[in-house]
């Protein structure tokens, strides 16, 4: 079978290898692909592996020989899966992968918050501490995670491994999910609504899915509720969140802290609010990409295509 992988870079900028997909046909990787770019390179495949290359239903229809969407992500809005179905066009997604990433992101985003390093460890660059009187210094506010309240919103993979992090910490864990009952047996967490999420937790950390009950989640009526003080961590989506409502809870400081490793638009408009708020952290979108993760990512890659060639798809979402 023909296979083409439309981006291949930002789950394999090269320390990984394609190479098994020549078990399972012929082949061709794509670091990048513009929009204008798919239809030629992919005119004669079978098989194609995406990331965040959208295959609407105008591209679909213009691929008479595809049978299997591939995508490289856990999300799959990327590709139409109506015009999909109606041309009988298996679409698989990736579940899991990251679960371990994501949620160690969730940590070093709240370690970072809580302890500064980053911020003091530049500081002794600079020479900060070689030019200081004393032994120690800080001059921002540093607290243990020990007896603090995290409120987690999202009880999945990710949200369960992010709540059993947090017990390992001593922390009391707060969790706001749409089906409670799942998790009847489960004692190690107090299930609750969203409201005293925001009321009571000094940490909320984001691990949802976007729906569009979820959209904008954390916004300015919410916001307003927090403790003084309160730390927003979001891994989620982008849009779980009002930026401008964190951006003006941050600035007018009723908002201690808020830590993101997504944006709603990304890469973002050099305006968006959060680049310039105080006690803002930031990282690219890079939870999910350690090489352990990335491997995983691979690995089910492959095994969901090997699954459909032998007529037994798994993972598929239409």
């Amino acid at each position: 079978m023909d296979i083409v992988v439309l981006d291949a870079h930002t789950a394999n900028p090269g320390d990984l290898d394609w190479g098994p997909l020549k078990e399972l046909g012929t082949y061709a990787v794509y670091p990048r692909t513009a929009p204008e770019e798919i239809c030629q390179r992919a005119e004669s495949a079978e098989i194609i592996l995406t990331n965040k290359v959208v295959l609407d239903a105008e591209i679909i229809d213009q691929l008479p020989k595809l049978k299997y969407i591939g995508v490289l992500a856990t999300g799959y809005n990327v590709v139409d899966l109506d015009a999909a179905s109606a041309r009988g066009i298996v679409v698989t997604n990736i579940p899991g992968y990251s679960t371990d990433s994501v949620s160690q992101m969730v940590f070093a985003l709240l370690l970072e918050m809580s302890q500064q390093v980053g911020h003091h460890a530049r500081l002794v660059q600079e020479g900060a501490w070689s030019n200081c009187e004393d032994f120690s210094f800080h001059d921002r506010p540093l607290f243990e995670l020990a007896g603090k309240t995290i409120g987690i919103v999202g009880y999945g993979q990710i949200g369960r491994r992010v709540a059993q992090i947090a017990n390992a910490f001593g922390m009391k864990v707060l969790v706001n999910t749409a089906h409670p009952e799942k998790y009847s047996c489960d004692k190690s967490v107090e299930f609750t609504d969203i409201d005293r999420i925001f009321d009571d937790s000094d940490i909320i950390s984001l691990n949802c899915p976007l729906t569009g009950e979820t959209r904008h989640l954390a916004n300015t009526a919410r916001l307003m509720r927090v403790k003084q003080g309160t730390l927003l961590i979001n891994t989620g989506r982008g849009d779980l969140i009002d930026e401008d409502a964190v951006a003006e809870a941050l600035n007018e400081g009723y908002l201690g802290g808020f830590a993101a490793d997504v944006l709603s638009s990304e890469p973002p408009d050099e305006d968006n609010p959060l680049l310039s708020t105080p006690n803002t952290f930031i990282t690219p979108h890079i939870a999910w990409a350690t090489a352990e993760a990335r491997q995983r990512l691979l690995d089910i890659a492959i095994a969901n295509i090997k699954a459909f060639q032998d007529g037994t798809p798994q993972n598929q979402v239409n």
